[in-house]
């Protein structure tokens, strides 16, 4: 009995040890295992990725590409995850100051084109030019980089050098040309006092909503003020938008006291009114309040821009004029994430006072002024040959310049036809250029410099024009 017993007990530790040894290989190891999230097809997925696929990748690429998945399935074109340095480039992009060389890029058919440097550069004390192509930064060629991948090669601490290498096609050659980073100051308003008939108007333009575009509103406005003005015309065509703040304080110098001049919505529908903050009184505020304005927005005035579209509109303080806006009525804030990037989503709608949501509506101007096409028309840098037969999208861009001054195209669509032929050599005899019926750098070039000296003269800007018309009219009557 007791030899029975023995033998029972070694065949169950034997039993044991084999369902052990079996069990063993299937039993996922937690230890082993990296958690990423409290969610297991998450977990799953990532740990799948890095151990099976024959595309090696670092885990840290998956989380950002996850979390931009997450972000773009909300189908909002506003809310996004942004890494560590493209946030970074969002906060620069709004604040007045920002370190780098001052030139302004654009990416035509895998080539980097400079549009144009920044007055007082670096870039343009060391000689960069509109049209230079960029093929070296520090020696590195630029071929198959992205536009991002070039900017970020081109940034750098204040103060250190870089050197770009640049082609000139006018010359025929390349060039190397060394510049020191240092501090751009970005200002975002501007302003002129113009007079007509014994009556002055101040003209103040506002490009984004920046860090310091209310600092900057204020200082314009009150030198506007000092100098003896009737009227105000604000120009914020083109402003894209941003700091809900800075357009804030600009509205708050031009309504009452308590005004409602937004409402903000939030997930769940609640409304929250938002009125203008007390200010101090003196002769600057009291002219402010009561001066006749004009507004001049165009679809390219977005967000911010319509916030304040909006609350002088509907509380009757300005007229609107130009062309209906773009219709962005959603706000977003950024958190940070503990791998330094940032997620931005879209948390709020905005209402104006009478509690409309311009969203992919946009506001209509209640004085509508068309742009004339040829002012509408960006002086791009492109470059290429073309002939009749030819057919591509830069030559559409020929095209509408040509038939913008008046010669006579038919189509613009893009095929170099015979009437195209026909233009393109009259517009190069009249230029004095090389006479030919072929679009080529001399012929973009030189379409790109009449366009630039066209829209130099504020005369040419039919929406201006027309809108300080209207503001002379109203307060001489």
């Amino acid at each position: 009995m007791k030899r029975s017993r023995v033998f029972l007990f070694a065949f169950l530790v034997i039993l044991i040890l084999c369902l052990l040894m079996f069990w063993t290989p299937f039993k996922k190891d937690k230890s082993a295992s990296n958690t990423i999230s409290q969610m297991s097809p998450i977990d799953e997925a990532y740990e799948r990725i890095l151990a099976s696929s024959v595309h090696p990748v670092e885990g840290k690429l998956l989380i950002e590409g996850a979390l931009r998945g997450m972000a773009e399935t909300l189908g909002d074109p506003y809310s996004k995850y942004m890494t560590k340095e493209e946030a970074k480039s969002h906060r620069e992009s709004l604040s007045d100051e920002r370190v780098g060389i001052g030139l302004e890029i654009v990416e035509s058919k895998g080539r980097f084109i400079v549009v144009t440097p920044l007055k007082e550069s670096p870039a343009e004390k060391a000689g960069v030019k509109p049209y230079d192509e960029i093929v070296q930064v520090d020696g590195e060629r630029v071929d198959g980089k992205s536009l991002s991948d070039l900017l970020k090669a081109i940034k750098g601490k204040k103060g250190t050098n870089v050197t770009l290498t640049v082609f000139r096609e006018t010359e025929d050659r390349h060039m190397e040309l060394s510049m020191v980073r240092s501090a751009l100051q970005i200002h975002t308003v501007s302003s002129e006092r113009i007079e007509q008939d014994n009556s002055a108007i101040g003209y103040v333009s506002i490009s984004i909503f920046g860090e310091k575009t209310a600092e900057e509103w204020e200082q314009q406005t009150r030198t506007l003020v000092k100098q003896g003005i009737d009227g105000l015309l604000i120009d914020v065509r083109g402003n894209p938008g941003g700091y809900l703040h800075s357009v804030e304080q600009i509205i708050g110098t031009m309504l009452k006291n308590g005004q409602i001049f937004a409402y903000m919505q939030d997930a769940k529908g609640v409304l929250e009114p938002l009125p203008v903050k007390a200010t101090n009184v003196d002769d600057y505020s009291k002219v402010m309040k009561k001066i006749p304005i004009v507004l001049l927005q165009n679809e390219g005035s977005a967000s911010a821009s319509e916030v304040l579209s909006g609350a002088l509109k509907s509380n009757q303080r300005a007229l609107i004029a130009g062309s209906k806006s773009f219709g962005k009525g959603t706000v977003q804030e950024t958190w940070e994430l503990t791998n330094g990037g940032e997620m931005k989503l879209s948390s709020h709608k905005w209402l104006t006072p009478k509690q409309q949501w311009i969203h992919g509506k946009g506001i209509v101007a209640d004085f509508k002024v068309e742009s004339n096409e040829l002012y509408q028309l960006e002086p791009l840098p492109i470059s290429g040959t073309y002939q009749v037969g030819d057919f591509h999208e830069d030559i559409i861009y020929g095209q509408k310049v040509l038939k913008a001054l008046g010669y006579p195209i038919t189509k613009v669509n893009g095929y170099f036809d015979e009437d195209t032929a026909k233009a393109v050599l009259k517009f190069k005899k009249e230029k004095k250029l090389q006479t030919d019926a072929i679009m080529n750098t001399e012929f973009y070039q030189s379409a790109r410099e009449t366009i630039l000296t066209y829209k130099t003269s504020k005369k040419n800007d039919d929406q201006l024009q027309k809108s300080l018309g209207y503001l002379f009219h109203s307060i001489q009557k």
